[in-house]
């Protein structure tokens, strides 16, 4: 197979063509790369692009010289994304109203791995965002993927004392945003029907039953959809949002989804996508509701995406 810059999606080829040893390689861990480039970006699109340049710069290593290919392919590709999130973060400075991480479109073998959902989730990607880019690459690439010290002092250029260091730095910071308590996939799935259904019949109780005191709204128009511009918080103000922006529902549909490894709906307008509503859950309450509308972050929710660890 001709090695160009264009991504091979899967291994093709026939009984007469094969793929060479580069493209197999890079095919068995695209996944685990798209994982690694989304957490530490955010954005499906841009980690695409991180996926690209981390293809092209591996069509040119010499494979005889590499020992350990996982461990290879993820460096280039954290490299990648540490390049890319400076770019990444001139963009958010001129972002109208809250950013939100780009929904994924994921399958419930994902929410079956608890550690990978909860990495994955939106409030996590969130609390990622609050760490400096090198601290949210070696708390990826440690809690993550599990790569020793050395490792990733070799990807981040750091010597492994300082990278031991940005590590216990990352991890206490996360520890005190971590949601409070874990939710079953089953108990995730009681919650999301309560809240469909009030949302759905326009039960204000039914809401603020399901809604923790202190739930916080955020809403991500990127200037594009009509979106809330600061965070609303507080059950009541809340389910008055809710109430009056889905309150008529007779051209609308909501469809439970499982968006980045946890429990959404997906509002539906005329048969488009118009919002991306992902929850976050705590001792059976919603305590997040994370609302994207900016369209232009909708290109991963029209198939399943794999993500692995």
């Amino acid at each position: 197979m001709a090695q160009t810059g264009h991504i091979p999606a899967g291994v093709g080829g026939n009984r007469d063509t094969r793929p060479d040893l580069a493209t197999e390689l890079f095919v068995a861990h695209r996944n685990l790369l798209f994982t690694a480039a989304y957490e530490m970006l955010g954005s499906a699109a841009d980690a695409e692009d991180v996926l690209q340049e981390t293809w092209l710069r591996w069509t040119r290593v010499d494979l005889g010289t590499v020992q350990e290919h996982r461990a290879y392919l993820v460096r280039i590709t954290t490299r990648c994304a540490l390049d890319r999130l400076r770019t990444l973060t001139r963009r958010k400075e001129s972002y109208v109203g809250p950013w939100l991480p780009e929904p994924l479109l994921t399958a419930p073998d994902v929410a079956a791995d608890v550690e990978l959902a909860e990495h994955v989730s939106m409030a996590m990607l969130l609390v990622l965002e609050t760490l400096a880019p090198i601290e949210r690459a070696v708390f990826v690439l440690r809690e993550v993927f599990d790569l020793d010290y050395e490792e990733i002092a070799e990807t981040v250029g750091r010597t492994p004392a300082a990278v031991r260091q940005l590590a216990y730095r990352a991890r206490s910071h996360i520890a005190a945003r971590r949601p409070r308590g874990t939710v079953s996939p089953a108990d995730a799935r009681g919650a999301l029907s309560a809240f469909q259904r009030a949302v759905d019949t326009g039960d204000l109780s039914g809401l603020l039953d399901i809604l923790a005191p202190d739930v916080v709204f955020l809403g991500d128009g990127g200037g594009v959809a009509q979106a809330a511009l600061v965070p609303v918080v507080g059950a009541e103000a809340v389910a008055a949002l809710l109430a009056a922006a889905l309150g008529n529902l007779a051209t609308r549909s909501l469809e439970p989804a499982h968006v980045n490894g946890h429990p959404a709906l997906i509002l539906r307008l005329d048969g488009r996508i118009d919002t991306v509503l992902a929850l976050r859950l705590d001792d059976g309450l919603v305590t997040g509701l994370y609302s994207v509308r900016n369209p232009d972050k909708f290109s991963h929710l029209h198939r399943e995406t794999t993500l692995r660890r």
